[in-house]
Order: C-alpha cells, then structure tokens, then sequence
C-alpha cells in the first residue's frame, strides 16, 4: 500500500467548505480509479489553518497511472468552486510497511 499525503493552509472560516469541496470534488474522482483505496481527513486542535489528507492506494503504479489531463481537469473544477485562496503546504509518499508478528 502506498500513502498520499497532503498538507494545505487554509483560512480557518473557509477549512469546513475546503474539506466539503474537496470531498465532493477530489475525493470523488479520485474514487474512480483503480487502485484507490481510501482518503481521511486529518484537522489538528492546534493547527486551525491546516487540513491535512491521507489517501491509501493499492501500489503506486496505479496511482501514478491517472493521466495528468484528468487530474488537471479535477483541478480546474475545484479551483472554480473554491472562491477562497488556499495553497498546498507539503506532499509526501510513503509506503506501508507490513511485518508477521513473531
């Protein structure tokens, strides 16, 4: 398995409309494809400018094969309906790691 994970800053009024596009932008094109598993959502007590996301692929190629026009094209849809700034902080991959217990 393999994790996305995003970091964005984000105007504290605006974080619940940020997680609610991106929910029913993001997360549903992206549940599309082959390979997705799941995405959370992660908001800090302490941090109420950040919003961060963790989405689970099956293996990396199949992430890494969603054609860059179709995600450009998710962009430009989230981006028309998020009429705040906002802008990506960090993005990490790392795998899962999974070992028999002994």
């Amino acid at each position: 398995m393999v994790i996305e994970w995003l970091t964005f800053a984000v105007d504290p009024d605006n974080r619940e409309t940020f997680i609610r596009l991106d929910n029913d932008i993001w997360t549903a094109a992206l549940s599309q494809y082959p390979g997705f598993i799941s995405k959370e959502v992660w908001i800090s007590p302490d941090l109420h400018d950040q919003v961060v996301f963790m989405v689970r692929w099956q293996t990396r190629e199949q992430w890494k094969s969603i054609p860059q026009d179709e995600l450009d094209a998710v962009e430009h849809r989230f981006d028309e309906a998020v009429e705040f700034d906002y802008r990506m902080i960090d993005a990490r991959e790392y795998q899962v790691r999974r070992y028999p217990s002994t």
